[in-house]
């Protein structure tokens, strides 16, 4: 696999606590989201500004009913403003993550809070990037990214059993 050299964008970064977590301060979650853009593909962009908000089951389960039309609360949720950049060339997006999904995920997966978290804030900042995973072709590369981005941070291959 050839590697694409691309410059990295400058990184605004806000991160909202809806629910506390002592686990996830504001550098751990920068260092993922900084890992996730230095080896996307940016598009070009010179500036990516993020917002990460960790949230409850009741606020999760709220957001995805209103923008997804799914009544229960999901793992990750990312809004990407494709909107921004066309106008722009600056990414912008919002990241939610629902802390108690994450953590019955990670128990019942048999894996360690932060290697969870760290995924999910990986997956929800590609999403925000313009990565999808809708079709086969563009599920592949995007785990293949994630795999890698998180080999780099000793984390197992979340994709194997």
């Amino acid at each position: 696999m050839t590697k694409t050299l691309h410059r990295t964008p400058d990184l605004s970064l806000s991160v909202q606590y809806g629910i506390d977590d002592q686990n996830l301060p504001r550098w751990r979650i920068r260092r993922w989201v900084q890992r996730a853009l230095n080896a996307a593909d940016n598009k070009g962009a010179k500036q990516v500004s993020l917002t990460v908000r960790l949230v409850g089951k009741a606020e999760g389960r709220s957001l995805n009913l209103a923008y997804r039309n799914k009544d229960y609360a999901t793992n990750v949720l990312t809004f990407q403003y494709d909107e921004f950049f066309a106008q722009t060339g600056h990414i912008m997006g919002d990241i939610v993550i629902c802390k108690p999904v994450l953590t019955e995920e990670a128990r019942a997966q048999g894996k360690p809070y932060l290697h969870h978290a760290a995924h999910l804030i990986i997956h929800g900042t590609l999403h925000a990037l313009g990565y999808n995973h809708l079709k086969a072709r563009e599920a592949h590369e995007m785990e293949a990214l994630e795999t890698q981005i998180l080999a780099g941070l000793h984390i197992p291959n979340p994709y194997v059993a």
